[in-house]
């Protein structure tokens, strides 16, 4: 399998500023970005480093593919400790079916924070099975298998500083 470059490092990194800007202009006060591991470990990173004033981070584990396909939702464990009454930033590597999102979505909910929005790096709209409203969207994409920045295909290609599609 060849990788071939959909967006390029530099693209990336202009647009996790606009997204650092978009973010801090609509919120006043402390942010906890919540990161979805393991794909959103590289976006959440360069986010939080473009965010002014107080940003907590936290992570939470939860997976839906094997390879190309989709599978049950998994969910492995959280850091959402002290979540009540925070303005969250739910970190998302890419958001397909809304699936996986949707799930952790109810459970955030439940723990009573001051607001939810979503922040995804890549939106696959066409794919969509639930619905849902992404409050920040890095780039829209079509309807192909991405690695890069930290989306894998079975535990490989994260690494990449752009993202790819296989071929």
């Amino acid at each position: 399998m060849k990788v071939k470059q959909l967006i390029s490092a530099t693209e990336i990194s202009a647009r996790v500023q606009e997204i650092g800007y978009e973010i801090s202009e609509s919120h006043d006060g402390p942010i906890l970005l919540l990161s979805v591991l393991r794909g959103s470990f590289c976006f959440t990173a360069d986010l939080m480093r473009v965010l002014p004033g107080d940003v907590e981070i936290g992570f939470i584990s939860a997976s839906s593919y094997e390879g190309f396909h989709n599978s049950e939702i998994i969910f492995h464990g959280s850091d959402m400790n002290n979540i009540e009454h925070k303005s969250v930033v739910i970190v998302e590597d890419i958001v397909d079916s809304g699936r996986t999102l949707d799930y952790l979505l109810s459970i955030i909910s439940d723990l009573k924070p001051k607001s939810i929005k979503i922040c995804a790096l890549l939106n696959k709209a066409s794919r969509r099975q639930q619905d849902l409203y992404l409050d920040y969207i890095g780039f829209e994409i079509g309807n192909r298998f991405v690695v890069g920045y930290g989306l894998d295909y079975d535990q490989k290609y994260r690494n990449l500083p752009y993202i790819g599609y296989l071929s």
